[in-house]
């Protein structure tokens, strides 16, 4: 029997550029038989594409070669760093994670340490912040932070690889090391994401999640006026707690649909699209199985 998966098409540039080059990438495969079934939502103009295949069932993994095919990375190495699952879950209050972070020479670590920087907290495989490097190998700096330093090293290994002098990653647990790096980098701090961070479901857990004050007052008070800060989750408990927490912030926080009434949000105030241009494994991942996206970005006050 066909298997099927569905492909959501925004009608933001950004949204439907990244998944039209996974679509792109999948039609060109010759082992696979397409047939399209496209229909739009008048909410925000979503087309879904259902692609039924034969000989081969389609898995979000494939979705995920495919949609960071154009970095052409090499897997083969992956077996050098052991095997690490993404949502492996880790306790930050552990001792083990309580160390803070040796803060490296940031005219070593970049090309030019003063261009604006963003930071993606839990930056899980990489791919995701390395594609964007790559888009802006002039104009930014990125910095992905991880707690699980296997991912850590195989990310800085595909760094190498690519040759990019604008982007690093580093093993640190941000509930630790957040403030310090920051602190201490020479340009401003444009972006700071938070995508998709394990979720920790217990009750008795919940302390152990990535998003806590601290964290929210360091993020505020390093980020540069016209700043920006783009939170999402595929769980609505972890992105709800996430919101709270800065929507609480509102004095110096606003959200991005009241500084652009050109974003577009449904009814609950979460963002439509996609506003980074390609999508995170875990969003892949989430997406394929038919979860819902939920997102939000704000931009400091000026």
């Amino acid at each position: 029997m066909a298997s099927y998966f569905c492909l959501n098409y925004y009608n933001s540039t950004t949204g439907f550029s990244a998944l039209h080059r996974t679509a792109k990438a999948l039609i060109s495969k010759q082992s696979y038989v397409f047939h399209h079934n496209y229909c739009c939502f008048s909410s925000d103009r979503a087309v879904s594409s259902s692609i039924s295949t034969t000989g081969k069932e389609i898995r979000s993994t494939d979705l995920v070669a495919l949609e960071y095919a154009d970095l052409n990375l090499s897997e083969k190495i992956s077996g050098e760093f052991g095997h690490v699952r993404i949502r492996q879950h880790v306790n930050p209050l552990s001792s083990t994670f309580r160390t803070p972070v040796e803060v490296p020479d940031w005219n070593e670590v970049y090309k030019d340490p003063t261009l604006p920087l963003m930071v993606d907290i839990g930056s899980g495989s990489g791919r995701f912040l390395i594609w964007l490097a790559r888009r802006n190998p002039d104009s930014s700096n990125y910095l992905g932070l991880e707690i699980r330093q296997k991912l850590v090293k195989r990310a800085e290994f595909w760094v190498k690889e690519l040759a990019l002098g604008n982007i690093h990653f580093l093993f640190a647990n941000v509930s630790v090391s957040f403030k310090q790096l920051v602190s201490t980098y020479p340009g401003p701090l444009m972006l700071v994401s938070i995508l998709c961070p394990d979720p920790h479901f217990k009750k008795r857990h919940h302390k152990r999640r990535v998003v806590q004050k601290p964290l929210v007052d360091s993020i505020i008070d390093k980020l540069m006026p016209g700043g920006k800060v783009f939170v999402q989750s595929d769980v609505l408990e972890v992105a709800l707690d996430m919101r709270n927490q800065f929507d609480v912030e509102s004095d110096v926080l606003q959200h991005i649909d009241t500084v652009d009434p050109s974003v577009l949000c449904d009814n609950e105030g979460w963002l439509l699209n996609n506003p980074m241009g390609i999508r995170t494994e875990r969003e892949i991942h989430a997406e394929f199985e038919g979860a819902k996206i939920y997102r939000r970005m704000y931009q400091k006050q000026i």
